[in-house]
């Protein structure tokens, strides 16, 4: 096998669309419910990452050129830099060869390499994955639900109810809209409120908090420009102190604007139990309505034991699509 790792400052356009075209042949043949990958969106994630700290990535080709193996490794440098993150995905033609198992343990020894003492990587449940993880020695050791939300098919009756109970729950709050950057007067608190998100359970994983600041909220930031994604925002604010309390988060890629991904929903403890989970993801689909009208699905994922957001997503509509399983290994 001759693995190349890319330079990710200077992408040769016909790798990136190798990669999207192996990518997209596995997504087919593994994980059809899901949407296919963009040529865009992926050259910017290659570039950029999703919070300013790329992947390192690798691809093998056959002998004519076309790329048939793609290896993708993470190294979080903004926290838990004692672990690296392995994804490994061969063209469907190419499969049962050890091609999968070569490029894995190249990840494998690219985390070593960088000093990490541990190995993660996740796979959708389905069984040639989940054999091929085991296969590897990895030991399952959390479960995640992707959910997806129909907008052409919400009960705009039932959701008004639901409003109205929970606005009158959160009395104590208002709610703020904040399309795009986040205002540099609120930026630090953003960054303190987004750390809420560190309740949510994380099972047996081996997995410290994320550390959010005011510049990882900005390369977040950029990273969703370079991506061509809107960014919305809908924030709780406690009207007597002015503390933000939590926030909900819904990206839409201007290359496939009908599938937008609901992203990170969170509320700071000392603030729970007013319903502003379930207010805030309502007033961002009354929002999404107005500025995304051509929306047509949410997409989500939260870990299958996280029954406080379970609840809210099956409330407001949301369908089990697929399992993630997450997957962890010592060094």
């Amino acid at each position: 096998m001759e693995l190349t790792w890319l330079d990710r400052d200077h992408l040769d356009r016909r790798d990136v669309d190798g990669i999207v075209s192996v990518w997209n042949a596995a997504r087919a043949v593994d994980t059809p419910q899901l949407p296919p990958f963009s040529v865009a969106g992926t050259a910017a994630k290659l570039r950029h990452g999703f919070d300013g700290h790329p992947p390192e990535t690798a691809v093998v080709r056959d002998r004519y050129q076309r790329i048939i193996g793609v290896l993708k490794v993470e190294l979080p440098r903004w926290d838990n830099t004692h672990l690296g993150e392995v994804q490994v995905t061969v063209d469907p033609n190419h499969r049962r060869r050890g091609l999968g198992r070569e490029l894995f343990t190249a990840g494998v020894r690219r985390i070593r390499d960088a000093g990490r003492r541990l190995v993660l990587c996740d796979c959708y449940d389905r069984p040639g994955p989940v054999a091929f993880v085991k296969a590897m020695g990895l030991d399952q050791v959390s479960e995640e639900v992707l959910r997806r939300q129909d907008l052409t098919r919400l009960d705009w009756d039932h959701l008004d109810r639901e409003y109205q109970r929970a606005a009158q729950a959160a009395a104590e709050y208002e709610l703020v809209r904040m399309p795009g950057p986040v205002p540099d007067e609120l930026l630090e608190d953003v960054a303190t409120m987004t750390a809420a998100i560190n309740d949510a359970p994380t099972d047996q994983l081996d997995i410290e908090d994320e550390a959010f600041s005011g510049a990882r909220i900005r390369a977040i930031e950029a990273g969703a420009r370079a991506r061509g994604v809107r960014s919305y925002r809908v924030v709780a604010r406690h009207r007597e102190t002015g503390a933000l309390a939590g926030h909900t988060m819904v990206e839409v890629a201007a290359d496939s604007p009908w599938d937008g991904g609901q992203m990170d929903t969170s509320v700071r403890p000392e603030h729970r139990g007013h319903r502003l989970g379930l207010l805030l993801k309502l007033d961002m689909l009354y929002w999404l309505r107005e500025v995304e009208p051509q929306l047509r699905n949410l997409l989500t994922d939260n870990a299958a034991t996280n029954s406080h957001m379970v609840r809210i997503n099956e409330a407001l509509g949301y369908q089990v699509v697929i399992r993630r399983l997450y997957w962890q290994q010592r060094l």
